[in-house]
C-alpha cells in the first residue's frame, strides 16, 4: 500500500484540482482526498508537498528501435527515459528492422517490453507492408497482437486510393489510423523550413504548404470513410485551420504536436546545429504561435514527443547528411511546463495534453481514480540534460546543457514504482 501525501492532484477527467492525499492499494488508485488513511495502515507514506499528481503521462509516438538500431536505443533504455520523464505508457512506432508490420513483431515487441520493468508499450502497426506504399498490412491480425493504431510513421501514405482502402479497412478494425501528412514532390530534398532563413543559408526547404495540403487532402478523405484520423506532429499555422475547420464540422479527428515545435523555431538552425534538424523541420514563429494556440484551445489534442535517438555519428556531420529527429521522452514534460509558466495553457490543459487527451487517441483511458498509472511532477525542480542524467542511449538535443525546469519526481506504471528522483528514496 502506498500513500501520496499533501499534493496538488490534477485529473482533467473528473475535473478535480486541489490538494489532496492519494491512496493505492494492490497497485491502483483507490482514493484520493483531503486525508486519505494511512498512517495507521501499513503503507509507505510519501511526502509530495508542492508536487501535482497526475494520471500518467502517455507518449503518442516514440521511436524505440528495437528490434534493428539497438547501438541507438532498445526498449529496456526507451523505457527507462520514458519513466524517468515522467511517461507510464509508450506508442511505439513501426519504423523498426523489421518493420513492425506483422502479428510476429508486434508480439516480439509486447513480449520483449513486458519483461522490462517500466512504462507500457502501446505498438502501432504498419498501414502498408515494409511501408512502401503499396499493399496494406493485414489491420486485423496487427489489432488481435496488440496494436493500438496503424501508421506508417515518418512517410506519408500518398497514393489517395490506397490511403482510402486503408482508412476504410482501420475503421472495420476500430483502430485509429495517423498520418505523417506531406506531399513529398514540394518539400523533396528539404533539410529545414522554406523561408527567409532557408534562403539566406542556401539550404533547400519544405514549404509549410507541404504539410498544409496534405493534411486537407487527408481530411476529406476521412470524412468520406468516416474513419478514426489522426494528424501527427502538425507543424503549421494552416495544417491547425485545417483541423480546427473539420472538427467544427464534427470529423473524427485528432491531432498531435511536439514539444520541440513548441518551443523551437527554424531559427535554431541558424548555426547549422544538426540536433535541429527534425522531420517535419521546425517552421516560423508565426507558425510556432498557432501550434501553441492550437493546443491551448484543444485543436490539438495531444503532444507526442516523436522520440528519435541516433547515433552520434548520425548528428556529428553535416547538416545536410545528418539524421532527422531528436529524443525527447526525458525533456518533453519541462518543455511542456515552460508554457504553463509562460501562461500559454493552464496547468490542467497541460496534464490533459499529456496524459488523459493523448490516450483517448487511442482508446484508453487515464483517469486517476481506479487507475494503475499516476506521475507526480515537480514543476519547479530544475535539472541538465548530460550524459549523467539522461537514461535514453542517444544525446541527439539541442537542449543538452540547458538549465530545465520541471520533472518527474516518481513514475508509478503497471502497478508499481519505476521511477524515483534522486531525492527519494529507493
Amino acid at each position: 500500500m502506498l500513500v501520496l501525501r499533501g499534493g496538488w492532484v490534477i485529473d482533467p477527467n473528473e475535473g478535480f484540482d486541489g490538494q489532496a492525499d492519494v491512496l493505492v492499494r494492490d497497485g491502483r488508485v483507490v482514493e484520493f482526498g483531503e486525508a486519505v488513511p494511512g498512517g495507521d495502515l501499513d503503507a509507505e507514506v510519501i511526502d509530495v508537498t508542492g508536487c501535482w499528481v497526475v494520471p500518467g503521462l502517455v507518449d503518442l509516438r516514440a521511436h524505440l528501435r528495437e528490434p534493428g538500431d539497438e547501438h541507438e536505443e532498445d526498449i529496456a533504455s526507451a523505457l527507462a527515459a520514458g519513466a524517468h520523464g515522467g511517461f507510464t505508457a509508450l506508442c511505439a512506432m513501426p519504423g523498426t528492422r523489421p518493420v513492425n508490420d506483422t502479428r510476429a513483431v508486434t508480439e516480439l515487441i509486447k513480449a520483449r517490453a513486458s519483461s522490462v520493468d517500466g512504462p507500457e508499450v502501446w505498438p502501432f502497426g504498419a498501414i502498408t507492408v515494409g511501408l512502401r506504399g503499396e499493399a496494406l498490412t493485414e489491420m486485423g491480425e496487427l489489432r488481435e497482437a496488440g496494436c493500438v493504431g496503424v501508421t506508417d510513421d515518418r512517410r506519408s501514405v500518398t497514393h489517395a486510393g490506397l490511403l482510402r482502402r486503408a482508412m476504410e479497412y482501420a475503421r472495420t478494425f476500430d483502430l485509429v489510423l495517423a498520418q505523417h501528412c506531406e506531399e513529398p514532390t514540394l518539400g523533396a530534398g528539404a533539410i529545414m523550413h522554406e523561408g527567409p532563413l532557408s534562403t539566406r543559408l542556401g539550404l533547400r526547404g519544405s514549404p509549410a504548404e507541404a504539410e498544409e495540403a496534405a493534411v486537407t487532402r487527408d481530411l476529406r478523405i476521412a470524412e468520406l470513410t468516416g474513419a478514426r484520423f489522426h494528424v501527427s506532429h502538425v507543424s503549421s499555422a494552416g495544417a491547425v485551420a485545417a483541423i480546427r475547420e473539420a472538427k467544427a464540422r464534427g470529423q473524427r479527428v485528432t491531432a498531435d504536436v511536439t514539444p520541440h515545435h513548441l518551443t523551437f523555431t527554424d531559427q535554431a538552425l541558424a548555426e547549422f546545429d544538426t540536433h535541429a534538424k527534425v522531420l517535419p523541420p521546425l517552421r516560423s514563429t508565426a507558425d510556432r504561435a498557432a501550434l501553441r494556440a492550437g493546443l491551448a484551445d484543444g485543436t490539438l489534442d495531444a503532444v507526442a514527443t516523436d522520440h528519435a535517438p541516433h547515433a552520434a555519428l548520425d548528428k556529428d556531420c553535416e547538416l545536410a547528411e545528418a539524421a532527422f529527429g531528436m529524443i525527447g521522452l526525458e525533456t518533453a514534460l519541462p518543455c511542456v511546463l515552460a508554457l504553463v509558466q509562460e501562461g500559454v495553457l493552464d496547468r490542467t490543459r497541460a496534464i490533459e495534453a499529456l496524459s488523459t487527451a493523448a490516450a483517448r487517441v487511442v482508446g484508453r483511458e487515464r483517469s486517476l481514480r481506479g487507475s494503475d498509472a499516476v506521475t507526480v511532477i515537480d514543476p519547479d525542480r530544475e535539472w541538465t540534460p548530460s550524459d549523467a542524467t539522461l537514461r535514453s542511449k542517444s544525446r541527439n538535443t539541442p537542449l543538452l546543457g540547458q538549465s530545465l525546469r520541471g520533472a518527474a519526481r516518481l513514475t508509478f506504471a503497471r502497478g508499481r514504482i519505476v521511477h524515483r528522483s534522486p531525492s527519494e528514496p529507493s
